[in-house]
């Protein structure tokens, strides 16, 4: 046997061998999967590489907007306040408890500018990080904030504790909602929609034909919800009734266990798409 096709079946063999004992491992349960035992060092370098390529990729096409404007640096500065210090920390303060508990730990994000661009911050703010926590914020964002807080970032090197913490004003975004929503809103994309169901925690709640969630239901099954007469049991089945539903239950029906989860009209839209192609089977 030539010496290449030696080395060839070598290789898979060992392969094999790597494949069967990492799923041993998995099945056996042998792999800590508590949070109180961190990843190995290895593994740790993996992910790191993963998330560099994979963003470095992604944002490439991104264009940044004008970052250097006041008002959208102080936006920025209060929206970090509200959504991102409670895990990620500041100068001189630190995450709340419950982020020191996640596994991997919440990035420090004070020199994060200086180490990634701010096509990578807004691309990583916006669509999240798989398995680590970071959630997609475009579904509780505008694209707007988004890039204001990419702006405080760019500006939280430069800030000592005391300046932080005088920052601390307590006061809301100056970004106020969107009255024109609707008629800004484009048709409804079914992909996009089975994405916003994952980010509503809607498979919390249901079970989804093709979408992967809890195991303990506590709201009907969907699938065949395209072909139901009714919603909810109070509105007919339209798309339109659809968006209403998702975005006010409680004002369709008083009492309803359906929370209002902030669904966007987009969102709404999208996610309505999706559920008009989950027919009954054969």
């Amino acid at each position: 046997m030539k010496p290449g096709r030696i080395a060839a079946l070598t290789l898979v063999a060992g392969a094999c061998v790597a494949g069967l004992l990492g799923s041993a491992v998995v099945y056996f349960g042998l792999y800590d999967v508590s949070a109180t035992s961190p990843h190995t060092i290895p593994v740790h370098r993996v992910m790191d590489l993963a998330l560099a390529r994979a963003v470095e990729t992604r944002a490439a096409g991104i264009e940044a907007p004008d970052l250097d404007g006041a008002e959208r640096i102080s936006n920025g500065s209060r929206l970090y306040r509200m959504h991102c210090a409670q895990c990620h920390g500041g100068p001189g303060a630190a995450p709340q408890p419950y982020a020191m508990g996640l596994n991997p730990a919440p990035a420090a994000l004070v020199a994060t500018a200086r180490t990634r661009s701010a096509a990578e911050i807004f691309w990583i703010t916006r669509q999240g990080v798989k398995m680590t926590g970071m959630p997609a914020w475009q579904y509780r964002l505008t694209d707007d904030e988004i890039w204001d807080v990419v702006a405080f970032l760019r500006v939280l090197p430069t800030l000592s504790a005391e300046e932080y913490r005088r920052g601390e004003d307590g006061r809301p975004p100056t970004a106020q909602p969107d009255k024109n929503e609707a008629s800004k809103a484009r048709v409804g994309d079914a992909r996009a929609g089975r994405n916003a169901l994952q980010q509503y925690l809607c498979v919390t709640c249901h079970a989804i034909p093709g979408v992967p969630g809890a195991w303990n239901y506590v709201g009907p099954a969907l699938g065949g919800i395209a072909e139901r007469p009714y919603i909810a049991g109070v509105l007919n089945n339209t798309p339109e009734n659809i968006v209403r539903w998702l975005r006010s239950p409680s004002t369709i029906k008083p009492g309803t266990a359906m929370p209002d989860l902030g669904v966007s009209e987009q969102d709404a839209r999208d996610i309505a798409a999706f559920l008009d192609t989950l027919q009954e089977g054969p």
